[in-house]
């Protein structure tokens, strides 16, 4: 009998260790769905970058667990985005989804991700629909709201007395986001609105049309590869002696500056986040990215780095994984250090954040052009469709 009991004890501390050893050895599975293919993979590179060097920060781990990230492209395209959101949901059942990078992939994506009761968080777009009415506890914008760059620039284009403006974007979901929040605060008068294809990179006739309308400014919103050639052809044109050139989600260090080279010197930006913020996360980052990849690293990079430490804070907050819920409360407390520095989420789980003027010139420690702070437009700036968002 004592042998018996015995041997029933022995299976059982044999059972609960690898139990035990199994719990521990379970990873954090984050789905990464980027364009990282085409025209657009400009955008998704940079953000695989940015996330890649956070979890080499955290030792491979999140929230003290060892954690694995599986990419998914989705080649800028909708559909391509959906099959990629399903596979990871299903197929893989991550715990976390990061993506995508463009608006028009996230209007497809968001609802039959957050419906599954896994979070999804926006490293790049954000568009207004998701953050009023369409806002879900399941769903996190790390970087902005689509609007709030241009609202910013309204803002400072009347401070600066400027009174005619030129804006040109592509015609999508992001752009139409950018004229609606620019609409929303400038006082002035806009000569003309233009909407390109989203493939476009002649501009040719729109520089005709700017040189006729005779603006005291240009807004234009080109991401990727399309702000590459409009900045040159900008340039190239003769335009920038004729009108100052404001962009949002345009002009940034790395890989798109670089390609641009000279003819963006002197070109503005409004961004949440540049380089040269003084603050302790901010710095490190910048030292560690350029130790990596050689280079300052870009909004996008930033932005996706600030979502996979917004996963490590939550889950250490957490304690771990199993009450989802208790993650969520912890990433509503936006449980993490930001490259920003003051950082919140608003009831819309959106940020409340400062937006910066910057603008293209020589950065001194490396020679090279640089996009960097200029001033500061507004601090803790809302975005204007959280009254709209159910969860108050």
């Amino acid at each position: 009998m004592r042998k018996s009991l015995a041997k029933l004890a022995l299976a059982t501390a044999l059972a609960t260790s690898l139990v035990s050893g199994a719990a521990q050895a379970e990873t954090v599975d984050v789905g990464l769905i980027l364009s990282l293919s085409g025209a657009g993979a400009v955008l998704g590179t940079e953000m695989q970058k940015g996330a890649d060097l956070a979890l080499e920060m955290t030792g491979g781990k999140l929230g003290g667990q060892e954690a694995r990230f599986i990419y998914e492209d989705d080649q800028r395209k909708p559909d391509v985005g959906k099959t990629a959101a399903e596979k990871l949901t299903r197929s893989e059942e991550v715990d976390f989804i990061i993506g995508p990078s463009y608006s028009n992939v996230m209007m497809a994506v968001q609802a039959p991700i957050v419906r599954t009761g896994t979070i999804l968080i926006s490293p790049n777009p954000a568009p207004g629909e998701l953050a009023g009415a369409g806002c879900n506890e399941n769903y996190f914008s790390v970087p902005f709201q689509n609007d709030q760059p241009s609202e910013a620039l309204g803002l400072y284009m009347n401070d600066k007395g400027i009174t005619k403006v030129f804006v040109v974007v592509p015609n999508y979901q992001a752009g139409k986001d950018v004229v609606d929040g620019f609409k929303r605060t400038f006082k002035g008068e806009i000569v003309s609105e233009l909407y390109t294809p989203l493939e476009q990179t002649d501009f040719s006739a729109e520089m005709t049309q700017i040189k006729a309308s005779a603006p005291e400014a240009v807004l234009a919103f080109m991401p990727g590869g399309l702000g590459v050639q409009f900045v040159k052809q900008y340039d190239q044109a003769g335009l920038k002696s004729q009108a100052d050139l404001y962009t949002v989600f345009t002009v940034f260090n790395g890989v798109s500056l670089d390609a641009i080279g000279p003819a963006a010197d002197g070109v503005f930006s409004v961004d949440q986040w540049t380089y040269d913020l003084d603050n302790p996360a901010n710095k490190e980052f910048v030292a560690a990215y350029s130790k990596k990849y050689g280079s300052l690293p870009s909004n996008f990079a930033a932005m996706a780095f600030d979502a996979v430490r917004l996963i490590d804070g939550s889950i250490t907050a957490a304690g771990g994984v199993d009450d989802m819920d208790a993650v969520r409360r912890a990433m509503k407390a936006a449980s993490f250090k930001s490259v920003r520095g003051d950082f919140a989420f608003n009831t819309n789980q959106h940020p409340i954040h400062s937006m910066h003027i910057a603008r293209v010139g020589k950065d001194e420690a490396t020679g090279g052009l640089a996009v960097r702070k200029e001033a500061t437009i507004v601090d803790k700036m809302a975005d204007s469709y959280a009254a709209e968002c159910p969860m108050q």
